[in-house]
């Protein structure tokens, strides 16, 4: 696969004389993309590195299909540019589908067709010798693990087995980047973590993944980068603790009151004493969380006026925060307009 690639920018370099760059793979600047007076996506601006992965998240509805199709080549943007490996995706869409390797939410499969006859259909049609692909597809069907299902039919795969087929198929021209939209979604756990670790597999050699997903736990735990688009705005980009910064060094408390503690007394302090971002109450748990920029000294203040308040307490702790956090934080003045 790596010689069909070098001979593949080999051939780039002759048509155009953009060189790819080794670092910043996927660079998105200042694109906007408007349907008549609706706005998809605003000014988005980000960068990939080779053999990063960017977990690219937001509600539905928010830009994250547009951009994709931007990127894929199948939609153009009314303002900006979205470049990949050295390639505009825009005034270059042909060498783009070189380059990149997209699989969608939904498997497309087709009836009575084996594994091996599937991969070698897409192998045909990316235009891959016939001598070059019996060793394209085994070399596919490897990385992926996916070697003992060759002879079975596709519909008749599991769901998961299905999603592995489908990263075959997107590796069989070698592309530099791949998207990934909800590869996860709809796998049981053990799915699940062959999914991801195929996705840090695909990042040690070399492949610059852009992945959407709904479970943004799981998202957490493979991503080198996270973007959050709400409303068609990127949010956040960076690593969880650059996020984490973005929002303001905001912190997350949680107070757990005895069985007995008066609970709206408690939150009336709570949110007497400090400037709140959010704070919510639960009675079952006698639980309270807020978030708020806060510092140690303050927490401390905070939890001596409990106590001199007589505000009996059992647990008085930060939460750290994690993507579904940062992503709620986030996306929570957008969500609020929609109400």
């Amino acid at each position: 696969m790596a010689e069909q690639a070098d001979q593949l920018n080999q051939d780039d370099q002759t048509d155009n004389e953009i060189t790819p760059s080794r670092d910043k793979v996927v660079v998105i600047e200042n694109l906007t993309k408007k349907f008549g007076e609706f706005t998809a996506v605003e000014n988005l601006s980000m960068t990939v590195e080779r053999g990063r992965i960017l977990g690219f998240i937001g509600p539905n509805g928010a830009g994250k299909t547009t951009t994709i199709k931007i990127l894929v080549g199948l939609a153009k943007p009314t303002e900006g540019r979205a470049i990949i490996a050295g390639v505009d995706c825009v005034a270059e869409a042909h060498r783009i589908k070189k380059l990149v390797g997209y699989m969608p939410d939904r498997f497309g499969g087709y009836s009575n067709m084996r594994v091996r006859e599937y991969l070698d259909f897409f192998g045909a049609a990316f235009k891959i010798p016939s001598k070059e692909r019996k060793a394209r597809i085994q070399e596919v069907l490897e990385i992926t693990r996916a070697v003992y299902m060759q002879d079975r039919y596709v519909e008749a795969l599991s769901h998961g087995m299905q999603q592995r087929v489908g990263i075959a198929r997107t590796l069989l021209h070698d592309p530099e980047v791949l998207i990934f939209d909800e590869p996860a979604n709809g796998l049981d756990p053990e799915a699940r973590i062959e999914m991801r670790d195929l996705i840090l597999r695909l990042a040690a050699l070399g492949k610059t993944l852009i992945v959407t997903s709904h479970i943004l736990p799981e998202l957490a735990r493979i991503c080198d980068q996270i973007g959050i688009i709400s409303a068609g705005k990127l949010r956040a980009f960076g690593t969880m603790n650059e996020i984490n910064a973005q929002l303001g060094q905001m912190r997350m408390v949680e107070i757990q009151l005895n069985g007995n503690a008066d609970l709206d007394r408690a939150q009336e302090i709570v949110k007497r004493e400090l400037t709140l971002a959010e704070i919510a109450g639960s009675r079952t748990e006698q639980l309270i969380r807020f978030r708020a920029n806060i510092t140690e000294d303050s927490m401390q203040d905070l939890l001596n006026t409990l106590i001199t308040e007589k505000i009996a307490i059992s647990q008085f702790r930060e939460v750290q925060t994690d993507l579904e956090d940062a992503f709620l934080t986030v996306t929570k003045e957008d969500r609020a307009k929609m109400v």
